[in-house]
């Protein structure tokens, strides 16, 4: 940790990782790293925004205290650890959830066993020292079942096993876990032997086969969907549920360790139904993901309904790679230290001496693989890194995430001279692999017979309009990239992420070139594409420019027009189309400018939607914030280390807010009382209602949206 002579505070991450260099100044984190951009203490990497956890940003938040000469500030009493706190204790004791009956159950039962689908059921596992639970709860029909061990009260055996072997269970990292802790249950497992094996399972990382070997607990089949890794990027269940706007955000009511009363058994069974119910949101947002893994499945008898992109990419090639080697196909063993050369395909041919020098340079640097088994810029070609690469009046960065360029708080447009487009390279990364006819060494040629047939499947597939087929096999294709960087993995081949990656920004780079040497400027460079601003005279030519380089690498590019580009830097814009005012879909957007979804928190979408309003209708930013009566619109949701209290109440460690005119306060984190970022004046919202409360701060509000308008260079 250092600052420098303007009073900033620098992090700098472990060298090995390959993270680079990030700022904490006082209006929060900043970007400092094309690729990298940042929202309070979570900093987002590359182009698929992978979330990286800093845990330093509480020691920088006590130094940064400590130099101003803050004194230091109190936690808040934890009145929540005291034996008599007992959240929501008369709702958990009336219990108000609708129970199935024993014949509802085998009613349900028989369609499975007469060939319909099983009946689905989101299903958690909840563990104290002297209390554990199993809970179930109907997706379609909302209606419940569950079964507890406690003060001398036994399983239903029986019934649970039953319940196991007849309906589909859905959970959210329940192969992990739950499943685990349920098969050692009905190995007759006690109380305490099953608190043991949750602390192994959860606090030691024991892998849950090690758990069940433990026991001497023997694994059985159940019919289960796991949606954790379906969900897009990381996120708790709660950070899940505040991202869908879930009615109840709920932590954990007491700490593991607790041995329970009565009342408090209560207030844990009722928190479990509320935990199914985010499961049951979550799963029915994930309805079209899951109908495609569903696809793949039958297709290759193999089950993916549980698997990430990723996952399914590395099963299938390995499966359809296993038929033809006729043996079972495992990770390579690479050793730490070993180094690869980047040997550049015959279209890398630039012009200019600055990038016929930049490609020596690479060509000649070996890049190693570290103890982790990754590989990244090594640091002798770093200075393609940061300061970058100029062109033209751009500067661009190399990285494993892919090229990016250097703009900040800018404004391009459109006019009766100009005209605004952004290039797109279509399946970018596979096209790369199939063109080169690369593959990963320990596979040999028949990875590349795999990988096009499932290409050419998937172009067929999209030509004839089967949209089922073609978005399951752009699962695998996508998501097998993900993999060729993982040591885990069968498809692992640092090689071969070195090759696609480097050709990629090479290739980029060298389209920028041609135009640049043209005339033609690029206001932008991100991954897979780059947006061109060309005088209207010289359409013809860029056009010209661009089909020669398709024909030169073997790539096609998808154009989009633009009227307006507003970048607060590369990885945070707002792109207006050149489109009619009917159309679809007008602008697109990155960063904290697009809107919420399951891979971002809400951060008060009122004022993305306000600023887009007024950029592109010109719609006063008042109007769109006063006219709104939707809260899910001026919430926010965070994650907050070690809980969160607001007025000496625990909220926990997922949390939902607004911004209120008579809130007054702040939130602060619950082992150090300093403030959560961003909460002055916030109102925690931890049970959404349908309406919106007088006590809005709209001003609040409108003065956010002028902010966010004024960070990509626009008029306000």
């Amino acid at each position: 940790m250092r600052y420098d002579a303007l009073g900033l505070w620098w992090a700098e991450a472990d060298p090995k990782t390959e993270k680079m260099f990030n700022l904490l100044t006082d209006e929060g984190w900043v970007q400092v790293f094309p690729g990298y951009w940042a929202e309070e203490d979570r900093l987002y990497a590359g182009e698929d925004a992978e979330l990286i956890m800093l845990p330093v940003v509480r020691a920088f938040q006590q130094a940064k205290a400590a130099r101003s000469g803050a004194q230091k500030r109190i936690p808040p009493e934890p009145v929540w650890l005291s034996p008599d706190y007992l959240p929501g204790l008369q709702e958990a004791l009336q219990f108000p959830v609708t129970l199935f009956t024993d014949s509802e159950l085998v009613d349900l039962a028989t369609e499975g066993w007469l060939g319909k689908p099983r009946h689905k059921l989101a299903y958690d596992v909840e563990c104290y020292p002297n209390y554990f639970l199993v809970a179930f709860k109907s997706i379609e029909l909302g209606k419940v079942i569950y079964f507890e061990k406690y003060l001398g009260q036994e399983l239903n055996y029986a019934m649970l096993q039953w319940v196991l072997e007849n309906f589909c269970v859905v959970g959210f990292g329940s192969l992990n876990y739950d499943t685990t802790m349920v098969i050692l249950a009905l190995a007759g497992l006690d109380n305490a032997a099953l608190k043991d094996a949750t602390v192994a399972i959860i606090e030691e990382g024991l892998h849950p086969w090690a758990v069940l070997k433990r026991y001497n607990a023997q694994k059985w089949y159940i019919d289960q969907i796991d949606i954790m890794e379906v969900a897009p990027l990381f996120g708790s269940l709660k950070i899940y549920g505040g991202r869908l706007h879930s009615r109840k955000m709920q932590d954990l009511p007491f700490p593991p360790e607790t041995f329970l009363s009565q009342n408090q058994a209560a207030i844990v069974r009722y928190y479990c139904i509320n935990d199914l119910d985010t499961t049951i949101d979550l799963y029915n947002e994930l309805e079209k993901p899951l109908n495609l893994r569903q696809q793949l499945s039958g297709e290759y008898g193999i089950d993916l309904r549980s698997k990430s992109d990723a996952q399914i990419a590395e099963a299938v090639i390995s499966a359809e790679l296993e038929k033809r080697l006729g043996h079972r196909v495992r990770p390579p063993k690479i050793d730490p230290g070993t180094g690869y050369r980047y040997a550049a395909p015959g279209f890398l041919k630039f012009a200019t001496p600055l990038m016929r020098s930049v490609l020596q340079y690479i060509e000649a640097t070996p890049f190693i693989v570290s103890e982790n088994g990754n590989i990244g810029i090594p640091p002798e070609i770093s200075r393609f890194t940061n300061p970058g690469i100029t062109i033209g009046n751009s500067v661009y960065r190399l990285g494993i995430g892919g090229l990016h360029s250097s703009e900040k708080c800018i404004s391009h447009f459109a006019n009766e001279r100009y005209t605004m487009v952004d290039r797109d390279v279509a399946s970018f990364y596979p096209r790369i692999i199939l063109n080169l006819g690369i593959y990963p060494e320990h596979l040999g040629p028949e990875f590349l017979t795999v990988y096009e047939g499932i290409v050419t499947r998937r172009l067929a597939a999209k030509k004839a309009g089967d949209k089922v087929v073609s978005d399951s096999l752009k699962i695998t294709i996508n998501g097998s990239y993900g993999k060729l960087g993982s040591m885990y993995s069968k498809l692992y081949s640092p090689n071969l992420l070195i090759t696609v990656t480097i050709t990629g920004q090479l290739s980029l780079l060298l389209l920028i070139e041609r135009l640049e040497l043209a005339g033609i400027n690029v206001v932008s460079a991100n991954t897979d594409g780059l947006v061109i601003r060309c005088r209207n005279d010289l359409i013809p030519v860029m056009d010209e420019i661009v089909a020669q380089w398709e024909y030169d690498t073997g790539f096609e590019t998808e154009d989009t027009k633009y009227r307006a580009l507003y970048s607060r830097d590369v990885n945070n814009y707002i792109a207006i189309k050149d489109v009619p005012k009917d159309a679809e879909e007008r602008v697109k957007t990155k960063g904290i400018f697009a809107l919420p979804g399951l891979s971002k928190n809400p951060q008060n979408e009122i004022c993305i939607e306000a600023a887009q309003n007024y950029l592109l209708d010109h719609i006063p930013i008042e109007e769109s914030v006063y006219g709104c009566s939707d809260i899910r619109k001026f919430l926010n949701v965070r994650t907050v280390k070690g809980g969160a209290v607001k007025d000496g109440e625990y909220l926990g460690k997922a949390i939902r807010w607004y911004y209120s005119k008579s809130a007054g306060g702040e939130i602060v984190y619950a082992k150090s009382g300093n403030k959560v970022p961003k909460s002055d004046g916030a109102r925690p919202l931890m049970e959404l209602v349908n309406y919106l409360p007088a006590d809005i701060d709209h001003q609040w509000y409108v003065r956010e949206t002028i902010k966010l308008l004024k960070s990509t260079g626009a008029v306000v």
